[in-house]
């Protein structure tokens, strides 16, 4: 389970961003007190448009950033005090994940195995099982920069999940990708869910978000504007359709301007 309450995160901004951003303060509320709860065997989704908020959430739940106020736990440690413990338990996927390109899918799915201190039997069968489903057996021996940016997102995935993580974060898992790529990843999503993980994902596509997850938050300037299953979401906002209740909704954090 996560648990989010209260999570505050504020920047502090420099002279040249202060200048850029038209920020007299020098501070950036990235989110503003934001709660929600998400439990095992379901897809929970933070929608957003760019720079709502959703990537600082994840990375501040994988522990590569610190809550400047409120709490959240991880399987119930606390993200800054028992920092260890939640990445044992998670798998944290992030476009700024940079593969070593002169080093190959073998070779680096197996120094991420050893790096989550796993035996190199383990390793190889986890291996055998990603390399597998994602297509990544034929290109095990190729240089990393050889390989088409599809494959190289899905082996950024099969890193990010050797160690069978309990607990899954994908901040826009289908971002670039085509679209056989793409539905190769969300199948795969489905059948973490189904084994009974908690994925937890950020997406600006509400399409998608309407096909995989159980349960949202849509997240607007750092603030929660709607919590619930996707339905329930629809619903509150007069609407079957999950894209249109979200422009909805922006308009209303907008004062009525879309």
């Amino acid at each position: 389970m996560i648990e989010v309450n209260d999570f505050t995160k504020i920047y502090h901004l420099n002279r040249k961003q202060k200048t850029e951003q038209k920020n007299k303060s020098g501070q950036k509320i990235a989110v503003d007190r934001i709660s929600f709860k998400a439990e095992e065997g379901e897809i929970f989704g933070l929608l957003g448009p760019n720079g709502a908020g959703k990537t600082t959430t994840l990375r501040t739940l994988a522990t590569l950033l610190k809550p400047t106020e409120g709490e959240i736990k991880v399987q119930g440690f606390d993200v800054e005090k028992e920092p260890m413990e939640v990445r044992k338990r998670i798998g944290f996927l992030t476009s700024e994940l940079k593969l070593d390109t002169h080093f190959t899918p073998n070779y680096t799915i197996d120094f991420f195995g050893k790096l989550h201190k796993m035996k190199q039997e383990d390793i190889e069968n986890r291996k055998k099982e990603l390399f597998s489903y994602f297509g990544i057996m034929d290109y095990a021996d190729k240089k990393i920069g050889e390989l088409s940016t599809g494959m190289m997102q899905k082996l950024s995935i099969a890193v990010s999940l050797i160690h069978n993580p309990e607990v899954i974060i994908f901040d826009e898992p289908t971002n670039g990708l085509d679209i056989i790529t793409a539905r190769a990843v969300t199948d795969y999503l489905i059948a973490l869910k189904e084994e009974g993980k908690l994925v937890v994902i950020s997406t600006h596509i509400m399409d998608i978000a309407q096909k995989l997850c159980d349960r949202i938050a849509i997240i607007i300037d750092g603030e929660i504007m709607a919590y619930g299953s996707v339905d329930k979401v629809k619903e509150d906002n007069g609407t079957d359709s999950l894209e249109q209740a979200f422009f909805e909704l922006y308009k209303k954090a907008k004062g009525g301007q879309e």
